[in-house]
């Protein structure tokens, strides 16, 4: 898988408490990676990382705040990685209403925080910066939003990422890009909406699904025609794993230069347009494998003159650049992934299933997903797989 490029690399991933943070981290330990972790104590409780924890090593238990310069800086120290993958973030739109401040100081210079850090430190890495669907100004429109599209943002959770990205392309023109710098390759990821096993946030549907049906409660639905790119969680992990190897990969196919600027941008990873859904459907969907529930239109009980953060209607991202320069493309159509995230819950809770068990499935999971990504000849899971892969931008 991924060209091999994993197997005994030092990675640091920062938001590996989170829930794809703990994914990713899992498959990374999966890959033969050596994992190192810095975030703050899980948001939830109960959560995936408590799950997944024992499979990891020591190392990747590193405790700390994006936003503390000083902890970032001895983090990256301690971890000394070939490759960061920074997910540490304020992930919740409805948040950032009530925590403006915490959230642009969390994503935007928690991310100014840790380039820094790796450019201080001035050894070779690769870093992939996850940011959101929810950076591009959202005007609505029918047609999906490209890598190129106008950056902006209703809300300041959406602002943000925005300003994320921004962060981003600054450091690696004013810094990275010099003819006098070590090969620090960046790139920065855009996912659509991710669903999967282990998501306990407030305010996200598949997780107030979760709660309501083991309470024996109808589901809250507060906009149920909205639209979104759903897709699991294994989907952009996929995408950002690929993207990560094929960045270091690159730069060490020349001598220790530079990755290609195809490589050096920002991709989209999201569904096929097929699983581009409004949210009612994903509730029936997951009832549909969980039956036993019902869902209420809470806008309706509430009154119409109820107030409520804004919400964008409708968002459809294009990955067409991903197919074209990564060769990556989505697996599992959107019946697969709400079947398998429903699954994931459904032996936790209504199973009772105790962690080493559910850690075990989760594993099992991942194991799944790759096998049908080697049958599928996609190109990050052939044995062959190229990890500087020569397709136009």
């Amino acid at each position: 898988m991924f060209g091999g490029f994993y197997s005994g690399k030092r990675v640091l991933v920062t938001g590996h408490t989170g829930f794809k943070g703990a994914w990713l981290a899992l498959w990374l330990r999966e890959l033969g990676a050596e994992v190192h972790g810095f975030a703050l104590d899980p948001p939830t409780t109960p959560n995936l990382y408590e799950i997944i924890r024992p499979r990891l090593a020591a190392d990747a238990d590193g405790c700390g705040d994006i936003r503390d310069f000083a902890a970032v800086s001895a983090a990256l120290d301690r971890a000394g990685p070939d490759l960061v993958f920074h997910l540490a973030a304020q992930p919740l739109v409805r948040l950032s209403y009530a925590e403006p401040l915490e959230t642009f100081a969390t994503n935007a210079l928690g991310t100014a925080h840790l380039l820094e850090a790796v450019r201080r430190r001035g050894q070779p890495c690769a870093v992939v910066v996850v940011t959101s669907d929810k950076c591009y100004e959202n005007r609505e429109w029918e047609f999906a939003y490209r890598e190129n599209d106008p950056l902006g943002g209703h809300d300041v959770y959406s602002m943000s990422k925005a300003a994320t990205e921004l962060v981003a392309a600054s450091w690696r023109r004013a810094f990275f890009q010099a003819s006098d710098s070590p090969c620090i390759c960046l790139a920065t990821a855009r996912a659509g909406n991710v669903i999967g096993g282990g998501d306990y946030a407030r305010d996200r549907i598949v997780p107030d699904c979760v709660r309501a049906l083991m309470a024996g409660e109808p589901i809250p639905v507060r906009n149920p025609h909205a639209s979104r790119p759903w897709q699991h969680v294994l989907e952009c992990l996929s995408g950002y794993l690929w993207l990560g190897a094929c960045l270091a990969g690159a730069a060490s196919a020349h001598d220790g230069g530079s990755a290609p600027a195809s490589l050096q941008s920002a991709f989209n990873f999201g569904p096929g347009s097929g699983a581009n859904r409004p949210v009612f459907e994903v509730v029936e969907a997951l009832l549909r494998v969980w039956p036993g529930g019902r869902w209420e239109n809470r806008r309706v009980l509430a009154g119409t003159a109820a107030p409520s953060p804004h919400e964008a209607g409708r968002l459809n991202l294009a990955i067409d650049k991903a197919e074209s320069v990564l060769g990556w493309r989505p697996l599992w159509r959107f019946e697969e992934s709400i079947e398998q995230t429903a699954l994931w819950y459904q032996r936790r809770h209504a199973g009772r299933a105790a962690d080493a068990a559910q850690l075990d499935f989760t594993r099992s999971q991942i194991a799944a997903y790759s096998a049908l990504a080697e049958l599928r000849r996609l190109p990050w899971a052939t044995k062959d797989a190229r990890l500087s892969p020569e397709r136009p931008a």
